[in-house]
């Protein structure tokens, strides 16, 4: 098969999406060719538009922005959708990866239902979603094999969505909390990352926690 994984993070480089990407790649690259977009980093051609309507799978991977899509992955799917609507020809199944900033991965799902709409206006299938919560931890667990500790539940899961994509099949999507006590994530954000990125922009604990 043709897949098609698109990076829809806003960050150019160690995005949490390309985190996500690259656990999956390995599961689904055996037999299969794959081409890899990356639409934050300059619009796409219509030659690129083109090629995504020739695929076979759609991997669209992105972060949560204010229960929806970042805004730049919203305008390629609104364009993306009028060359499927006049070129697609086959059938096309997608799959989307998503993560957020909260610890509960059920505040996908609004995301999830969006990207769920998208593929019935274009005509596609909508493969399976997969929502993973305290997407930020993900940065810190690169040495973490996938499936085990904090990443237990993202490993399952990325098995099982393998195998769909292997077989273009259709599955319930899937919502989830990462392995890791709620009280030990908030702990470990708010002194390793939001103090620690405070301070590194000459910030100090009180500027954080000032109202205006």
């Amino acid at each position: 098969m043709n897949i098609a994984l698109i990076n829809g993070s806003p960050k150019l480089k160690k995005s949490n999406s390309a985190i996500m990407l690259g656990m999956l790649e390995p599961l689904i690259r055996t037999g299969h060719e794959i081409t890899t977009y990356h639409p934050n980093k300059k619009p796409l051609t219509p030659e690129q538009y083109s090629e995504l309507c020739r695929m076979d799978v759609l991997v669209i991977a992105f972060p949560l922005y204010v229960d929806g899509i970042p805004s730049h992955l919203f305008r390629m799917l609104v364009a993306l959708e009028e060359y499927m609507k006049a070129e697609r020809e086959g059938d096309i199944y997608v799959y989307a990866l998503i993560n957020n900033g909260f610890f509960e991965g059920q505040q996908n799902h609004l995301a999830l239902e969006i990207i769920q709409n998208w593929c019935s206006r274009c005509g596609l299938h909508f493969g399976q979603g997969l929502g993973q919560g305290a997407g930020e931890m993900m940065g810190f667990l690169a040495k973490v094999p996938v499936g085990r500790g904090p990443l237990k539940n993202l490993g399952r899961a990325m098995q099982g969505l393998a195998g769909n994509i292997h077989s273009r099949s259709v599955d319930e999507s899937m919502l989830f909390n990462p392995n890791f006590p709620r009280f030990a994530w908030k702990f470990t954000a708010t002194h390793s990352f939001w103090n620690a990125t405070a301070k590194k922009n000459g910030l100090k604990k009180k500027d954080i926690l000032r109202r205006l």
